[in-house]
């Protein structure tokens, strides 16, 4: 009889397997999102509504707001538009979005360009209209030591590490929230599922991703009016 239920036990564990691995079941449905707190300087990322982990970031040292040539950090709903930097090393050096080929190394002496990972955000009210156009992304910093207070020219930066796992689970459309006072109080996520990992997860109710882009006469009037301000290959 101990053999027989061993034998059923085996059954039934292999049977569940099967059934995990099958590649016709449906995947999970989840959802990843982010909320941004100016107040702790930190990043909350959410998988269902549930904390998945928290960073320390860095929003602008110019204060808050949607305006051209502000340097400010917008405050409220957006969205991811495009991902930039996929498989790139840590420390990788973007100039207008390109890979340089130079790496830098975390508070390298003298030099502040965006680096490792470009998270490019859009706007999804009316007080994040201008953020596609304004350049508004999340991305790495080799000023890691300033990350925890206000320090960038508008954007939200991270760690290289940080910004990387963040970079693997966030898709196009996935919300970010910008908000003034302090993270939410949510409980931990029980179950965290990796975008990565194979198979992937379902991702629904997401935005749009970005089909119309900024008129260019006015992000042209844009930068001319930013470029008396804003120190070139800095965010």
């Amino acid at each position: 009889m101990f053999r027989a239920a061993l034998i059923l036990a085996a059954s039934f564990f292999a049977a569940s397997f099967l059934q995990a691995a099958d590649p016709a079941a449906p995947a999970p449905e989840i959802r990843n999102e982010v909320i941004v707190s100016v107040k702790e300087q930190k990043l909350m990322l959410l998988q269902n509504g549930a904390r998945v982990t928290t960073y320390p970031v860095s929003t602008s040292k110019f204060g808050l707001g949607d305006g051209y040539g502000t340097m400010a950090t917008p405050v409220g709903a957006m969205a991811v538009a495009q991902k930039i930097g996929d498989r790139a090393p840590l420390g990788a050096v973007f100039h207008h979005r390109r890979f340089t080929g130079e790496i830098l190394k975390p508070n390298a002496p003298g030099r502040d360009p965006i680096i490792t990972r470009i998270i490019w955000l859009r706007g999804l009210e009316a007080s994040t209209a201008r953020a596609f156009a304004r350049c508004i992304y999340i991305h790495g910093t080799p000023q890691e030591r300033l990350i925890g207070k206000p320090a960038s020219y508008g954007c939200i930066r991270m760690k290289s590490k940080d910004v990387t796992d963040l970079y693997s689970q966030l898709p196009v459309g996935a919300v970010v929230q910008v908000v003034t006072d302090k993270l939410p109080n949510v409980p931990k996520a029980k179950k965290i599922y990796r975008l990565q990992a194979p198979p992937a997860p379902v991702e629904r109710g997401r935005p749009e991703p970005l089909v119309n882009t900024p008129d260019p006469a006015r992000a042209g009037k844009a930068n001319a009016s930013s470029a008396t301000s804003r120190r070139p290959g800095r965010t």
